[in-house]
Parts: C-alpha cells; structure tokens; sequence
C-alpha cells in the first residue's frame, strides 16, 4: 500500500512511525492508495483527514494516524501516549506552553474565560478556544460577498486574524480602534514548519498578548 500525504502532514506521520510514503501537496497527483490530509483538504482516494492546529489535535492525530498505519499493516507497532510525550518533551529547551500539563493549562482557561474574541480563520478559532475564550459568531466570506451588516453593534475584547487575511481585515475593521485589542497570527508560510513549533508560537502570542 502506498501512503500519500501533504507537506503540512508529513511530520505527523514520521511521528506517527511511517517510514516510507509519498508526499505531495496535491495527494491525487500521486499514484498511492491511502492519503492523510489536513481535514479541510480534500481527495479521491481513500483518506484519513486529520486537524493539527492546538497541541492536543497534534497529540491524537500522531495517535490516530499511528492506530490506522498499525491497522493497515503498515507499521509493526501502534505508538501510545508515553510515545507521543516524549515527542513533545524533545522540545523542552524550545517551548513553555507545550509543557504544560492540565491543570497549569487550565489556569489560562480560567483568566480568558470573560474575553469575547472575534476570529477570522476556523484554524485560529480551535486555538482561541483551547484557551478558554469565547469565541463570536460572526459571518464572513472571503470573497466579499458576506453582509458586513451582520457584525453592527459587534461587541468583543480582542481582534484575531492571520496575516495572509490583513488586507481583507483592514478593509472590515478599524485595527486603530481603542475598543479592543489587535493580534495578528503568523500564517503556514511566515513561520517554523514544524508543527510543534508552529503551535507554540501561535499560543504564545495569543496567550501572552490576551493577557495584557
């Protein structure tokens, strides 16, 4: 059987114990049986789709692609938990929020838990989340067509949006406004590549900006 995946999912899946498999942004292109992808991603072939935008998504998608790979006779053993910690603990000069365990975690639920955020991005938003904000329900179409009508009398604490979306934000929202507190994310390709990495710059900013 072979395995295709993106460059975004290569590194879950060498954590996940595969050794030999194709990679290619566009996993159709490929001749292969099997691809894993990000789960907004889409494919003919057979598929696990999975999500890697906080530390416990990147946690179970390492698992569960493991658990599949195991299934499929692809690899001689599923990896477990203790596996997947120590993955996280070979960063331990690199990152702080990664580390933490729940309860420390929980305690940066427990200070965001009063704070509405307005998110443009549903990858932004699993973050916001995790950190114990509300995120507002708000419509927006990339394409401009959303009726900016709907955010009228919109009231929230902070403005999250990844940098690729600022062109489109600028043209929405007043960024000087002293009403709420800008933060701008880096996106896919103005940041480490690596997943764990990635996360952990996404939650510092956001955590560490909040917190201001």
């Amino acid at each position: 059987m072979i395995v295709v995946t993106t460059p975004m999912c290569r590194q879950i899946v060498e954590w996940a114990g595969l050794k030999e498999f194709k990679v290619n942004k566009f996993p159709d292109e490929e001749e292969g049986d099997f691809a894993i992808l990000l789960s907004e991603s889409k494919v003919e072939m057979d598929s696990l789709a999975i999500k890697i935008n906080t530390f416990g998504q990147i946690k179970e998608s390492i698992k569960t692609v493991s658990k599949v790979l195991f299934e499929r006779n692809l690899i001689e053993k599923a990896i477990g938990d203790e596996w997947i910690e120590s993955i996280f603990n070979d960063y331990k000069d690199d990152v702080e929020y990664a580390l933490l365990d729940e309860n420390e975690f929980n305690e940066i639920r427990k200070s965001n838990k009063d704070k509405k955020v307005k998110v443009y991005s549903e990858f932004l938003k699993d973050i916001v989340l995790d950190i114990g904000a509300d995120v507002i329900d708000f419509t927006y179409d990339k394409n401009g067509n959303d009726d900016k009508a709907n955010d009228l009398g919109m009231d929230f604490d902070c403005l999250v949006y990844p940098d690729y979306l600022e062109e489109e934000v600028l043209k929405r929202e007043n960024l000087k406004s002293n009403e709420f507190k800008v933060i701008k994310i880096l996106s896919h390709n103005n940041i480490s590549k690596d997943q764990i990495l990635k996360a952990e710059s996404r939650y510092a900013t956001l955590i560490e900006e909040m917190s201001k």
